[in-house]
């Protein structure tokens, strides 16, 4: 878990990282949680002499944002979780938003990093699967149900892979970190083969990784394509563990994209700049937000 001080410019006061401690159970994640965010609000006051005015909170799965719920998440075991009325209790009844944790973290790439000043964005973060969020004038498009940006469970090759949402050829069962490890683990034979050491393989010329990395990069632009002839974003910024290849990933990626489109204007695609920590820091700033709101009611 990755958690933050955040002053309401965006800037970062203090940061801390903690285990969530899932491998203790669910109960154990949640008292994880709110122990966390109970020391963040001490710390506040031992070094800056001010409670936290708000909290913010961003968690994978399934979430209820209007209501506060954390509907699921199969990593952390949870179901129906009150985690907004939880943690608003723990820190004395102070405001609490809950956000999901990839548009939290497109959210704080569009306000303070990669896509400052950009009015429309796309975000995708590249990790053990793939997600998404669309970001338009500061803000990110949930969607009518709250699944707005889920661009990992776009079909880009139909009958292709089974996808875990029980799809086949989703763009996350080809391009995502997972997906290039599992591709490059059996390319070469070794279980143990993961993305990072096929990206070093294509840095060198191996032709097998040049099949694998190229495999995944063309099905991460068909994707981009696909979003970028619907939502028609000025940038895409490419984030998550598979965006560490840098210009491995970006070159190959940029030029896919490119050769592809036909009658759409063409996005600038590039890294973000928050890595790991976007999602704490989209968290704070939307507890600035339910600030504002309530200002402004």
């Amino acid at each position: 878990m990755k958690a933050a001080l955040v002053a309401q410019d965006g800037s970062v006061l203090y940061e801390a990282r903690r285990p969530t401690g899932r491998e203790h159970g669910t109960d154990a994640v949640v008292a994880t949680i709110l122990d966390f965010a109970a020391d963040l609000a001490q710390e506040g006051r031992t070094r800056f002499g001010a409670a936290p005015l708000a909290a913010g909170v961003a968690v994978p799965g399934t979430i209820d944002e209007r209501n506060g719920i954390a509907v699921f998440s199969a990593n952390l075991g949870w179901r129906d979780l009150p985690m907004r009325k939880l943690l608003g209790e723990r820190l004395g009844n102070i405001p609490v938003a809950l956000g999901h944790d990839v548009r939290s973290g497109g959210l704080a790439e569009g306000r303070i990093g990669a896509g400052r000043g950009v009015d429309r964005f796309l975000f995708i973060a590249l990790g053990t699967g793939i997600a998404g969020a669309i970001g338009i004038h500061g803000g990110i498009e949930a969607g009518a149900h709250g699944y707005g940006g889920e661009i990992g469970h776009v079909v880009v090759r139909p009958g292709g892979p089974q996808c875990g949402c029980g799809a086949r050829g989703c763009l996350e069962t080809l391009a995502s970190a997972s997906a290039v490890s599992r591709a490059w683990a059996e390319a070469t034979g070794d279980p143990d083969a993961d993305a990072a050491a096929c990206a070093l393989a294509v840095e060198s010329g191996d032709p097998a990784a040049l099949v694998v990395w190229q495999n995944a990069v063309d099905a991460l632009a068909d994707g981009i394509v696909l979003a970028q002839s619907l939502l028609d974003p000025s940038t895409v910024i490419v984030g998550g563990g598979l965006a560490e290849a840098g210009d491995t990933l970006f070159t190959p990626l940029r030029a896919a994209v490119t050769e592809r489109l036909t009658f759409q204007m063409p996005p600038k695609v590039v890294p973000a700049m928050l890595k790991d920590t976007a999602a704490s820091l989209g968290a704070g700033l939307l507890a600035w937000d339910l600030l504002s709101m309530e200002v402004t009611a």
